[in-house]
């Protein structure tokens, strides 16, 4: 066993000096030559302690992304021999897989219109870009298979993985394919903007989407699929159904669904909901109080004084994506790399008493959303955590003068 250890972080050392020669711009066949011997026997896992370990080293998730689709396209060969028992028809990872077969169908189609638009004329652009709009758009639905990964997935993994800091750097992938589709498909409606510009930026576009898939299906799902139980993938397909499953027909809800995943995470917490929540002011049993948080007109969620995710609301509408799995997950584990120093900003402002609340506000989908965060500490002043507040303040912006009377026309 000592022996296996000893290879495998031999393995290790080997594949990190690699990469960052490759980071650094050393030849590449001659680093290939020297450590020819750990780049044949690399597997998906060592793929994941790579990266790892680079991130330990203090390299960040925005350094790592600019050299990592060489170093995994130098890898590519090797991983894609790696014998893993692909998912069963019907679970949670069969679906992420055939939504990304799906949605690389979709890219391939647009592949396919631009290379006849080359073999046109120049001045036919206003039709190639009337044709490309719709399809741009279209794909934003796929942005549900990337928050299913973050909001689901993410969080099974980092219970189990030790390596498990490469996730962010997919995180910040996906935040980059969501900014990529968003400014194109703000060029393609802007008829001042040409054909010159466009086309760099889909040929970019398309480089980051296929790369993410293949990143999930060399490396992130191998180990999944090697690392996850049963019971917890059956789990994760029941919480899926919370979202879209985007570019595929939706599959029937296990019969299992009807069970109240709160509820369990409750009896897994040890806490009573058949009990009252009793306060000075009253007393509510467990149906009550979760109805008043579920109508509050606001999403809520808590952070407690060890900074892991302790509950959020469930209303109708949400503004950001909750998901079970996330409960007990560390809130920096909760937000891409790039917005992680916010977090952490606020709550040493407010572990430290500095501050006692924050406040942002951005526009969403043509709503005004109001994100406020509160700093919670007992009549002892002792900190007990955070709680995120975000609401729809669009119409509340536009109220003027008063209403005292009932108007429900």
């Amino acid at each position: 066993m000592s022996e296996f250890i000893s290879n495998t972080e031999k393995r290790l050392q080997d594949l990190l000096a690699f990469s960052l020669g490759m980071m650094n711009g050393e030849p590449g066949r001659e680093l290939m030559e020297k450590y020819a011997e750990a780049l044949n026997s690399l597997t998906p896992h060592d793929m994941l302690r790579l990266e790892d370990r680079q991130m330990q080293l203090g390299i960040t998730a925005a350094t790592i992304k600019k050299d990592i689709d060489k170093v995994v396209n130098t890898f590519f060969k090797q991983l894609s021999k790696y014998p893993w028992k692909r998912p069963e028809n019907g679970s949670f990872l069969y679906y992420l897989m055939l939504e990304n077969e799906a949605f690389g169908f979709k890219l391939n189609q647009i592949k396919k219109v631009l290379k006849s638009y080359s073999k046109r004329e120049a001045n036919d652009f206003e039709d190639l870009r009337a044709d490309l709009l719709p399809r741009f758009e279209e794909l934003t639905s796929f942005e549900w298979h990337y928050v299913k990964k973050e909001n689901i997935l993410f969080p099974f993994l980092e219970k189990v993985w030790e390596a498990y800091r490469p996730l962010k750097v997919m995180w910040s992938l996906h935040d980059d394919a969501r900014k990529m589709l968003k400014d194109l498909i703000s060029l393609l409606k802007d008829n001042q903007i040409g054909w010159e510009e466009i086309n760099p930026k889909i040929g970019k576009y398309f480089f980051v989407a296929f790369g993410i898939i293949q990143k999930e299906e060399l490396v992130i799902y191998p180990v999944a699929a090697e690392t996850i139980t049963t019971e917890e993938w059956q789990k994760m397909h029941q919480q899926s159904f919370e979202y879209p499953f985007p570019f595929i027909e939706a599959p029937m809800k296990p019969s299992s669904e009807n069970v109240n995943l709160f509820q369990e995470i409750a009896k897994d917490s040890e806490k009573d909901f058949n009990g009252l929540f009793q306060t000075e002011a009253g007393a509510l049993n467990a149906e009550q109080l979760v109805l008043i948080l579920n109508s509050f007109p606001a999403d809520i969620t808590f952070v407690d004084e060890r900074d892991k995710v302790h509950y959020f609301s469930r209303p109708e509408d949400r503004f950001f994506p909750r998901s079970p799995a996330i409960i007990g997950r560390d809130v920096r584990n909760c937000h891409p790399p790039e917005s992680v120093h916010i977090v952490e900003q606020i709550i040493e402002g407010f572990r430290s008493e500095a501050r006692s609340e924050a406040k942002f506000w951005i526009n969403l989908k043509g709503r005004f959303i109001l994100i406020q965060y509160f700093a919670l500490r007992n009549s002892k002043g002792d900190y007990k955590g955070v709680l995120e507040v975000s609401m729809d303040a669009s119409e509340i912006r536009e109220l003027q003068g008063e209403q005292r009377l009932l108007d429900w026309e």
